[in-house]
């Protein structure tokens, strides 16, 4: 049995890298999104509120510490958050994955966007995910395309399966889950749990002493999901799904779906 307290890290892959302009204010640098943290030392818990915005039914949601690949060959990554009680931001970083040198934005609620040429306004803002607009409807109508295929082949050709706002699409990826208040066990052994219409998940790490883990997700080679240091209450999201952190043992992670 492993101690409480180790963790297990996920390797990040290295993916090419974007443009992106934005509104808000800039900094550069960052620490890699796709590396689970090495010490013990406990997690600050974060401050709310949950959410800050709503967030349209057609919206793009780009999942804590992962990326998400945009129409005309973009990508943006929710690499950071921060709120103070009353109000939430979140820091972006440009391309889908993680590189050296990135630029990085903090935004909030209506801030715009423009990714490779195609513009976007961030409409909420959560611990868990951010949610773009497309402004055009080329844009929009790329996004919610239906697939040539609806069965995963692997890589880059699982784009339209991974990265989309499909109805269909997101309705198979529902059906891989549990249903609502049914709980979905995440073994914190190294494994990984295969959906077939959606995400391969991965525990990355257990610190029972803590009270904290770490989760990643994983759609087309590109980390779409890091939550680190989440705590039981916790909201996490994969493929469209919502889930509350129900229970941490150093075997599992457990969480219960909340949403339909």
């Amino acid at each position: 049995m492993f101690s409480p307290a180790r963790r297990y890290g996920i390797a990040g892959a290295a993916l090419a890298v974007w443009a992106l302009t934005a509104c808000g204010s800039s900094s550069g640098g960052g620490d890699d999104p796709a590396t689970a943290p090495t010490t013990t030392q406990a997690a600050a818990k974060d401050k709310g509120p949950q959410c800050v915005g709503e967030a349209p039914a057609d919206g793009v949601h780009v999942l804590r510490g992962g990326g998400f690949r945009l129409p005309g060959g973009g990508g943006v990554q929710y690499a950071a958050a921060s709120a103070d009680g009353t109000s939430r931001t979140a820091t972006l970083r440009d391309g889908a994955g993680y590189g050296a040198g990135q630029r990085q934005w903090t935004v909030k609620p209506g801030s715009r966007l423009t990714v490779s040429g195609h513009a976007y306004t961030v409409r909420q803002v959560c611990s868990y995910r951010v949610v773009l607009e497309p402004k055009e409807a080329k844009d929009k109508a790329a996004l919610a395309a239906a697939p040539e295929s609806m069965e995963f082949a692997g890589g880059a050709a699982d784009n339209p399966l991974c990265f989309t706002t499909n109805r269909a699409v997101l309705a198979a990826a529902s059906k891989s889950f549990p249903a609502k208040g049914q709980p979905l066990s995440l073994l914190d052994n190294g494994g990984v749990k295969q959906l077939p219409s959606g995400p391969s998940l991965t525990v990355s790490y257990v610190d029972t002493a803590a009270g904290t883990a770490g989760l990643g997700a994983n759609c087309a080679g590109v980390p779409v999901a890091l939550y680190k240091d989440v705590r039981v209450g916790d909201t996490v999201e994969f493929a469209g799904v919502l889930f509350k952190v129900s229970e941490l043992t150093e075997q599992a992670v457990r969480l219960t779906r909340t949403s339909e």
